[in-house]
């Protein structure tokens, strides 16, 4: 369940955005201020933002270029129709789409929508090497190594700890990790994922603690690097 921050002066907004948001199945948390929301920001760590231009304290575009020097958390406007040029420097300055007021809270959901499907699909980071801990994965040499020692995966398992390694805050849905395991579209059920798991667990217990966490409800995640 992807946490969306909505940022926004006006309880009324924050009101219809929280409603929309909320009845896609979003958590939504808040922010009435700039200063706000570049603290919640740093604080939860959101998956998007859903940003105003005009506020107290600081605007849009000043928490939009704060932001941004430290984060790629998605960003969506919120402007008027009359703030032409305050959108292209939105754009300009990292934000990933732009909702005009008034707005339809159903076209607001699908943007929202439609940016997180663009971001959180995006190729893993081009480094031909990940590292977690101790762990080594050889992307270019397809092998998988803890403490050293070689770790044998098989072609899907490797595919499953890659994306847990590319991301590693991200919490993956088992429908999310068999679109990663099986990139050419075979369909399985999805407690296929969870005997994968065991597998690579089993495998990883003869040489360091076993880097997947089980996240009841959602999925899994990669756990807490072991430097030991």
């Amino acid at each position: 369940m992807a946490l969306v921050l909505v940022v926004d002066d006006d309880p009324h907004i924050r009101h219809v955005v929280q409603f929309a948001l909320q009845k896609a199945g979003f958590q939504v948390i808040f922010a009435q201020d700039g200063r706000e929301a570049i603290d919640a920001c740093r604080a939860q760590q959101p998956d998007l933002m859903v940003l105003d231009i005009l506020m107290p304290e600081l605007d849009g575009l000043a928490v939009c270029r704060e932001v941004r020097a430290e984060s790629a958390v998605p960003i969506i406007f919120l402007t008027s129709v009359d703030e032409e040029l305050d959108r292209v420097i939105g754009l300009e300055l990292g934000a990933d789409d732009y909702v005009t007021k008034p707005f339809s809270p159903r076209e607001l959901t699908a943007r929202v929508k439609s940016v997180l499907r663009r971001t959180q699909v995006a190729a893993p980071p081009e480094a031909k090497v990940l590292n977690h801990g101790a762990i080594r994965m050889d992307l270019d040499g397809y092998c998988v190594s803890c403490r050293g020692a070689a770790v044998e995966l098989t072609a899907t398992e490797f595919n499953i700890l890659k994306a847990l390694l590319a991301y590693p805050r991200k919490v993956f849905t088992r429908s999310e990790l068999m679109d990663h395991a099986y990139s050419d579209g075979t369909m399985v059920s999805e407690r296929t994922i969870d005997s994968h798991m065991k597998r690579i667990r089993r495998k990883f217990e003869r040489h360091c603690v076993p880097p997947i966490e089980t996240v009841h409800g959602i999925g899994y995640r990669i756990a807490r690097a072991d430097h030991g």
